[in-house]
């Protein structure tokens, strides 16, 4: 005669994770924003006083309007160059990325990591319900998965 378990169904165990995944808990908070009538000059010199190669571009209102970094001021330094003039007073609008791609903040860093794979931005601003509330770059994914302990992959 068998042996009969006495115990029921098992519950499912769901995995918990200790260690924060969001890209939230990884973003840039303060950032510097520039705005589309913002002289590329002034650009420039705030990405070297500030020691960084891009930010996001916002209106009056305060709404995401596009991108710059310094591939976009590239293109200044460039015809500049090549209509051999000095480097004209032209405004931000005139050379940031308007195709702005954006990330949610209630990502996780592997589906962040997965976006930023799949497309050449090296970073992304992020929203929460339509207002921009920070930025993620690949390098904060990278730092954000160097934190987490192998078990939680």
């Amino acid at each position: 005669m068998g042996i009969k378990s006495f115990q029921g169904a098992r519950e499912e165990q769901k995995k918990k994770y200790n260690a924060p995944i969001l890209v939230e808990d990884y973003m840039t908070k303060n950032l510097v924003i520039f705005r589309p009538d913002q002289s590329i000059l002034e650009v420039m010199e705030l990405f070297i006083k500030h020691r960084i190669s891009g930010g996001p571009v916002c209106n009056k209102n305060g709404h995401l309007v596009g991108i710059i970094s310094e591939a976009d001021c590239m293109k200044q330094i460039s015809e500049s160059r090549y209509f051999n003039m000095p480097i004209l007073n032209k405004s931000t609008e005139n050379f940031m990325t308007t195709d702005v791609e954006t990330i949610q903040h209630d990502m996780n860093i592997f589906d962040a990591a997965s976006q930023f794979y799949k497309g050449n931005r090296r970073r992304l601003p992020v929203m929460e319900n339509g207002k921009l509330v920070g930025q993620i770059s690949r390098k904060d994914i990278v730092v954000a998965a160097l934190k987490l302990s192998s078990h939680n992959y």
